[in-house]
């Protein structure tokens, strides 16, 4: 059997947490293992998540391992860095600053993708956009019936 980076197999970055390490292991012990998976592959996959999962289920052996591998075992740092604050950019009524369009202007959206600006402008998380969005989507001057807040 040729052997893998323990990492790799167990699906993990090398500086994960020793949680997130047992975490993917039972994960995937639980899909590959041979009562749910009788299959030679799964045996096979199961056989190398075992040995992977040996190799780093400690920190000790996670040491010796990063060790060998050539690696400063950077998991087992921890540094305090002091981040400053950014100053807060120039505000954009028409820029878009959460989400999947985080950083587009609501001219670009209406361009690309107008339902979901139809939505951000009935969602809470739109309401300071709304006025920008009806004008936007409606250049005669009327809103677009799916932005049009109802009558109270």
């Amino acid at each position: 059997m040729t052997e893998r980076d323990a990492y790799e197999v167990l699906q993990v970055q090398p500086d994960a947490h020793a949680l997130v390490i047992q975490a993917a292991y039972r994960a995937l012990a639980s899909l590959y293992h041979p009562d749910r998976d009788p299959s030679p592959v799964a045996t096979h996959r199961m056989a190398e998540l075992n040995i992977a999962f040996a190799r780093v289920r400690t920190p000790e052996l996670r040491d010796l391992y990063d060790r060998a591998r050539g690696q400063v075992a950077r998991h087992a740092t921890v540094v305090a860095v002091r981040v400053e604050p950014e100053a807060p950019a120039p505000a954009r009524p028409d820029l878009i600053t959460f989400g999947r369009y985080s950083g587009w202007t609501i001219g670009e959206l209406a361009r690309h993708d107008p339902d979901y600006l139809r939505w951000l402008s009935r969602h809470s998380s739109g309401i300071r956009y709304r006025s920008r969005i009806e004008a936007v989507l409606a250049p005669n001057g009327r809103p677009h019936p799916a932005t049009r807040t109802p009558p109270r």
